[in-house]
């Protein structure tokens, strides 16, 4: 049976900031655990863990997720989906990526990925949250860290960048969130499934050496990519103290309860 949506998690356990990762507890639970719940709400008995680690095999299979392994050597979390795809015996139309470390990732979001390609004319689907006065400072916006997504007013995706963009000759660095013109990208990706295989094929682009940002490969392209903005928040687990963020933030959701 064909299904119109799969969910991969990509789970390393290898990172440079901070090791183990989708291992680290939250209320009691692995990241990875919140990560693959939540998405399975979604996607019920369409989730599928792809690993390079043992150790994240057996924590998934510990409390009844699926996952598979996969080669150590992917140079990117697609590649890995990838294979992780052909792995799990599903068929699906649309692949979504959904990042291993974003234990508080909500059904809505994923449903409003899933709704973009009720237009036959994406290829690929990704998630924004628009930054403002309330969720954000100017350090935030010009952290490259956090990559910016630049829309057209249809939706499309005209860059993605780790500057500042739109860049602003008029309005004071204050004054640039109270614009509604920028955008955080998410990183949780979808794609048809032909594309996803297409995509992975592809050389590194001049934009991508210059920003280190695959999706710039996919844009240069000529992908058309759909970004679609949710107001909910979430918090990326990449360093010790978003860790200690997301405990804070995961306790006062059970006292807000």
């Amino acid at each position: 049976m064909r299904e119109k949506f799969v969910g991969i998690i990509p789970a390393r356990y290898a990172s440079s900031r901070l090791p183990g990762k989708p291992l680290l507890e939250i209320g009691g639970r692995p990241v990875i655990q919140h990560v693959y719940e939540r998405a399975s709400k979604a996607l019920p008995g369409r989730v599928v863990v792809a690993t390079d680690d043992e150790r994240i095999l057996r924590a998934v299979e510990a409390f009844g997720g699926k996952a598979v392994m996969t080669s150590p050597d992917h140079p990117s979390g697609t590649d890995r989906v990838r294979e992780a795809y052909a792995k799990s015996g599903i068929k699906a139309d649309v692949v979504i990526n959904i990042q291993g470390d974003e234990p508080f990732v909500s059904v809505n979001q994923i449903t409003g990925i899933m709704a973009a390609f009720e237009d036959d004319a994406v290829d690929i689907a990704t998630t924004v949250i628009p930054l403002s006065e309330t969720n954000s400072s100017p350090d935030e916006l010009r952290n490259p860290n956090n990559v910016k997504a630049v829309r057209a007013l249809d939706g499309r995706v005209i860059y993605f960048s780790r500057s500042v963009v739109p860049f602003s000759r008029d309005l004071r660095e204050d004054e640039l969130l109270s614009s509604g013109r920028y955008f955080k990208h998410l990183g949780m990706y979808a794609y048809r499934t032909p594309v996803l295989e297409k995509i992975t094929l592809l050389p590194e682009s001049p934009l991508e050496k210059i920003e280190k940002l695959e999706q710039l490969r996919w844009l240069e392209a000529g992908y058309r990519i759909q970004a679609v903005v949710s107001d909910e928040k979430t918090i990326g687990i990449d360093t010790p103290k978003d860790l200690e963020e997301a405990k804070a933030f995961y306790e006062k959701r059970l006292t807000d309860d």
